[in-house]
């Protein structure tokens, strides 16, 4: 086994604050842990948790690295005692707990996955943190079957074209909210029923519309606050409402009337905080279900800018703005 360099370049925060808080330093090389490999990192996505990290709104689990980034992809470097399945030299895209934003990650080896036929580095490392979640809200929280109604909103989000893809792949009806014209073209164009422009549309007489008066079967729901009450109003009897974040809010007043009335489910979960055994089982289900959908092509992340590492900042930036439609990735 090649033998790993001493040092690399990771990007920091150096303290809780704005983009500009993000600086490159030199740290040690990570060594693998039983069960890890170390990555050479090629391409690391860009997420809103890196935000909420970066302004100190959300700590890493314990144990994890405190660099951010959830999300690579790469070459393995190094394997520690225990990752059988996985060899030096093989291509990978891996959901991690911290560190992607550094020229080396160590990642579990159970949460690495293979490099779909046809993408670039760039493209694998913008699937792990989407795909996972995207996967264990709809499927295992929501109880998703093909014919069920779905509206996802941030359609325009990482999250979002991830999951109108999905959805409609699988079999379902995607509905998707997006600011402006441009952002609801694009969910449309990803195979979502029909694109809601929250600016200027009230989302649940549209989906009320569309569904005959029955609403929608699941909500997948990052915006939280004032949507907490108005998805309880658009959901279907029987519905069920999935938070996986809050950018208006978590504490919100609601009347739970219509939740005893429909039957609704509200649940919620988070990804980063859950055990490698609980992660790797939606590995194995992506790899089963989702792979083959990346290896045809009838899935694809989207893409919307790259930057270098060096540049994490401006993909704050850029991530802070909402101009984005898909993905943004640093290249390392």
């Amino acid at each position: 086994m090649p033998a790993l360099p001493q040092t690399m370049t990771a990007i920091e925060i150096s303290t809780p604050g704005g983009p500009e808080v993000l600086v490159p330093v030199t740290r040690p090389v990570p060594q693998p842990g039983p069960g890890e490999v170390v990555i050479k990192v090629a391409a690391a996505g860009v997420n809103r948790p890196d935000v909420f990290q970066r302004m100190g709104d959300y700590a890493p689990p314990p144990g994890a690295s405190d660099l951010p980034g959830l999300e690579i992809a790469g070459t393995v470097a190094a394997v520690g005692f225990g990752a059988h399945h996985i060899n030096v030299g093989d291509p990978v895209c891996a959901l991690v707990t911290g560190g992607g934003y550094a020229e080396y990650c160590a990642a579990p080896a159970l949460q690495c996955l293979p490099i779909p036929a046809g993408l670039s580095f760039e493209e694998a490392a913008a699937i792990p943190e989407t795909f996972f979640t995207v996967w264990t809200n709809l499927v295992d929280r929501a109880h998703f079957a093909p014919g069920k109604s779905v509206l996802i909103h941030g359609g325009t989000s990482g999250i979002g074209t991830t999951a109108i893809q999905l959805v409609k792949m699988l079999g379902g009806r995607a509905f998707a909210t997006a600011g402006g014209p441009e952002k609801v073209q694009a969910c449309e164009r990803l195979g979502a029923e029909r694109g809601i422009d929250y600016k200027t549309q009230d989302f649940v007489q549209v989906t009320k519309d569309l569904t005959g008066g029955k609403g929608v079967d699941i909500i997948i729901d990052m915006v939280g606050g004032d949507y907490v009450q108005r998805n309880i109003q658009a959901a279907a009897v029987d519905g069920i409402i999935v938070n996986i974040a809050f950018l208006h809010g978590s504490r919100v007043e609601v009347d739970l009337n219509q939740v005893m009335r429909k039957r609704l489910t509200l649940t919620g979960s988070t990804l980063r905080p859950r055990s490698v055994e609980e992660k790797a089982v939606i590995a194995r289900d992506l790899l089963t279900r989702v792979w083959p959908l990346l290896h045809s092509g009838a899935v694809k992340p989207v893409m919307f800018r790259t930057f270098p590492l060096a540049q994490a900042a401006d993909a704050h930036r850029l991530m802070e703005s909402s101009a984005h439609i898909g993905k943004i990735v640093l290249t390392v």
